[in-house]
């Protein structure tokens, strides 16, 4: 690893739109790191992103991989494959956001990618960073739960459709709609609860029944709606994981859903279990005793609240300074690619699907 004169590492950013942008914000108060480039083929967002942050921005990846020891890949997700391939292969550490590609193909390619590089690939789910789940996952690992056996994964909005005709909404993109954006989240931190056991089969539906409408009721919108003609995505998926040692996971996506929003997760062990509310951040242990009389406890965790996005970014950038990935691996991400490829498959055929297959 190379860095600049003060001994941080020198941090370029890969696409310069909405959450290239975020990213850059944030990275500002890393103080191990320090943002001096980007990369985006509209020179229109390179002009943007180059007075705002006042850093070199580039169309060609090469010139920005010459500038930096590592790259934050902020793509479509069509594109991760393309940015992160070439970064690895050129021996620049990349931080990649979630998902890991938009086909279960093109991430196993970069998964490849990243074993046979002497650079790191580490995967952006910021969710692991929050403080609620990095007490949650404490308590799970010091046995505090006993043995884990069921998580139920919400992630529904009640409208939250990230404004239709963006590349959001098309398949040929993003790989996916409501699942593959939001419910990778959900898959992720609940196989994370589990340890990333082995996922043999999965039954799920997914369904498409309020962004192909014309009329479409929201109050509010991530970005512009052109309408129905430019979304051919689902926006609700339901599932459910059966994993090798008879774990199991409940799964619940929408983008929209006549319902109230649910970040929750349930967590069910043999000794407590919990409830988190990833939006809230509230996080609820319940167990059950026989000492003095038959009782039942439950506690309320607090926890000081975070930007997940830059504890992420803190742990990349000690992974890079490490010369290892021990979080967010790219393994790890792969199998969540697995496990949403496999639910659009159950889908498309409408009966249960072995990872195996």
């Amino acid at each position: 690893m190379t860095s600049d004169g003060d001994g941080r590492v020198r941090i370029g950013i890969v696409g310069l739109g909405n959450i290239g942008t975020y990213h850059a914000e944030f990275l500002e108060e890393v103080q191990e790191a320090t943002l001096v480039a980007g990369l985006d083929i509209d020179s229109e967002a390179r002009t943007s992103f180059a007075e705002a942050f006042g850093v070199e921005t580039y169309a060609d990846r090469g010139d920005l991989f010459s500038a930096v020891d590592a790259v934050i890949v902020t793509t479509p997700n069509r594109f991760h494959e393309e940015y992160a391939v070439a970064a690895l292969d050129a021996g620049v550490d990349v931080l990649l956001e979630k998902p890991l590609a938009h086909t279960l193909e093109s991430a196993e390619r970069i998964a490849e990618a990243a074993d046979a590089s002497d650079a790191l690939c580490m995967v952006g789910f910021n969710n692991r960073f929050s403080n609620p789940v990095e007490v949650l996952k404490h308590d799970l690992r010091a046995g505090r739960f006993g043995d884990v056996t069921h998580v139920e994964a919400n992630y529904v909005r009640r409208r939250g459709i990230p404004g239709r005709g963006s590349w959001f909404t098309s398949k040929e993109v993003a790989g996916g709609g409501a699942l593959i954006d939001i419910g990778v989240h959900a898959i992720d931190l609940a196989l994370y609860f589990l340890d990333f056991p082995d996922v043999v089969e999965v039954s799920g539906t997914t369904r498409a029944e309020f962004g192909v409408h014309d009329e479409y009721a929201y109050l509010r919108q991530w970005g512009a709606d052109h309408g129905s003609g430019g979304f051919d995505v689902e926006d609700s998926a339901t599932a459910f994981v059966r994993c090798a040692g008879g774990e199991t996971i409940a799964l619940e996506v929408a983008w929209a859903a006549n319902r109230d929003d649910s970040d929750e997760f349930v967590i069910r062990g043999t000794e407590a279990g919990a409830r988190l509310d990833r939006g809230s951040h509230d996080l609820t242990v319940y167990e059950a005793g026989i000492g003095g009389a038959n009782h039942f406890s439950t506690s309320d965790v607090e926890t000081q609240e975070v930007v997940t996005h830059r504890q992420e970014q803190r742990a990349f950038v000690e992974a890079v300074e490490q010369g290892r990935v021990e979080r967010n691996t790219v393994e790890q991400a792969l199998t969540v690619q697995r496990v949403i490829d496999a639910i659009y498959r159950s889908a498309a055929v409408g009966r249960a699907v072995r990872l195996d297959d």
